[in-house]
């Protein structure tokens, strides 16, 4: 850190940073995309997204995706990577449930955000999140059990999706969300948060998503949302708006199931969010 404390910033954190070990947890790793533009002096004037990938961990694409959206609104873009293979030699989504045994990827994620907090001095209290794919399923989750750090979130095609469900215990329903998180499901507070949910309309593959008995998924009421990935976002929208929670929903004409068709419905999302509202 330089004197007076203004954050010292080399070459490689700027713009498409180089990738840091998260000091929480060397085991995980982020990026970040920092506007060229940035500067300590006024990093007040700037907000945190976090972009998280899905089940092939483009992590840098997640970054890229919004560089454009961050230089022109002022965004420091994070990207995690939750790497395969952390609980076991073939492990892909212990990630998409946010809590493995004692492996809390909230807290991971959260060490991130508090070490680009450190390196730029911008303020996380509140940001904004966005997940694709298998990035829905942490995102939506993280909504669930972390609400008061969000300051909105965009749910991108999750393939398998928790539902406002008090009547089914935890992932499919919320039944027992304190038992398993240790915290109440605050309601009230993500009745707070702007929700954006997106697919394309064309993400109607089901060869991933299809959960069957004795599959390592499959719990009671695991086919309570079932079909594409159109239906089950269709089924987690209505979840949160019988609970009150208010949701944009957009369907990407032409799109299957690749991020970056998505972008330009999130990025319009986040600037009603943050450009028109004034914040």
């Amino acid at each position: 850190m330089a004197d007076g404390g203004n954050v010292a910033l080399g070459y490689y954190d700027r713009r498409r940073t180089t990738i840091w070990a998260c000091r929480a947890d060397p085991r995980f790793s982020w990026c970040a995309y920092v506007p060229e533009s940035f500067e300590p002096a006024t990093a007040h004037h700037y907000h945190l997204l976090v972009a998280v990938h899905g089940t092939g961990r483009l992590m840098t694409l997640y970054r890229d995706v919004f560089a454009a959206f961050a230089d022109q609104h002022r965004f420091i873009v994070l990207a995690p990577l939750f790497p395969g293979g952390i609980t076991s030699t073939d492990d892909l989504s212990s990630y998409k449930l946010l809590r493995t045994g004692a492996l809390h990827y909230d807290a991971i994620l959260l060490s991130m955000v508090d070490e680009i907090a450190a390196k730029y001095r911008i303020d996380v209290g509140r940001f904004a999140l966005f997940g694709f794919s298998g990035g829905g399923h942490f995102a939506h989750r993280f909504f669930y059990l972390h609400p008061e750090r969000l300051s909105a979130v965009s749910i991108g095609a999750p393939g398998v999706v928790t539902l406002l469900d008090r009547d089914h215990d935890f992932w499919v329903g919320v039944r027992n969300f304190e038992a398993v998180f240790g915290k109440k499901l605050d309601i009230d507070t993500m009745r707070t948060v702007p929700v954006h949910m997106v697919v394309g309309d064309n993400d109607t593959e089901t060869w991933e998503i299809t959960l069957r008995p004795g599959g390592g998924w499959w719990m009671d009421g695991a086919d309570l949302a079932a079909g594409d990935r159109r239906n089950r976002l269709r089924l987690l929208k209505a979840s949160f708006e019988a609970a009150g929670i208010a949701v944009r929903h957009d369907v990407v004409p032409g799109a299957a199931h690749w991020v970056e068709p998505m972008i330009p419905a999130v990025t319009d999302f986040l600037a009603d969010v943050f450009v028109e509202a004034g914040r």
